[in-house]
């Protein structure tokens, strides 16, 4: 069955993106999330922008996930470059295994994956080469204007051994119901190596289960 996990947390109010209260949120409803790191004055800290004092500390985000469920998974969004030894620590530390690295620059990436991270390599249509292809876990499936993929190449990158991370439309402000449908009508909801990040979680689950 489709994975889906939450943008950002599970957030009502768009104040509450990548806050504790988000967070808490999500993995108290069973669902995973993605989340953006950085870091600031030496430490991991959560922030889609520029960190500053007031953004989660990776503890604080780690402590709220294993509270909850730490066995739910997590997309960490790499905002900065050089954040492999933070990062290597604070996953040892809170023995997170359920998880995946994505979006860094591609030579921060080859770092990521000589340090044995579990890496998501890119594709939209504006990179429509992976990189690191033959490396990556998986593929982080983007469509910024319209969906450009199709259903084969969903499953050619499973049959490569590849999970994939569809990104939903509405965190493009666009309607997500047409991808959803798209992949309901190509059975890829059942899938377990297909995942869907969605700012509405639980309008995605039901529409899914319905």
């Amino acid at each position: 069955m489709i994975e889906i996990i939450s943008h950002r947390g599970y957030w009502k109010k768009g104040e509450e993106k990548n806050q504790a209260v988000a967070f808490e949120h999500s993995f108290n409803l069973g669902f995973g999330t993605e989340t953006d790191f950085r870091d600031y004055n030496g430490k991991l800290v959560i922030s889609h922008d520029i960190a500053d004092a007031y953004s989660v500390n990776s503890d604080e985000f780690f402590g709220i996930h294993a509270k909850c469920n730490s066995n739910l998974p997590l997309a960490i969004n790499v905002k900065a470059d050089g954040l492999q030894t933070l990062l290597k620590s604070v996953l040892s530390k809170f023995n997170i295994s359920n998880y995946f690295v994505f979006d860094m620059s591609v030579p921060d990436a080859l770092l990521y994956l000589q340090h044995d991270f579990v890496v998501y390599s890119r594709q939209s249509e504006h990179e429509k080469e992976p990189a690191f292809y033959d490396k990556c876990a998986g593929i982080w499936l983007d469509a910024f204007v319209n969906r450009w993929y199709d259903a084969d190449l969903i499953r050619a990158h499973i049959t490569h051994r590849k999970k994939v991370a569809i990104v939903s439309f509405d965190l493009h402000k666009r309607d997500p119901i047409p991808l959803w449908q798209y992949l309901k009508d190509n059975r890829l909801h059942e899938c377990d190596d297909v995942m869907l990040c969605t700012d509405i979680p639980e309008d995605a689950l039901s529409f899914f289960n319905s």
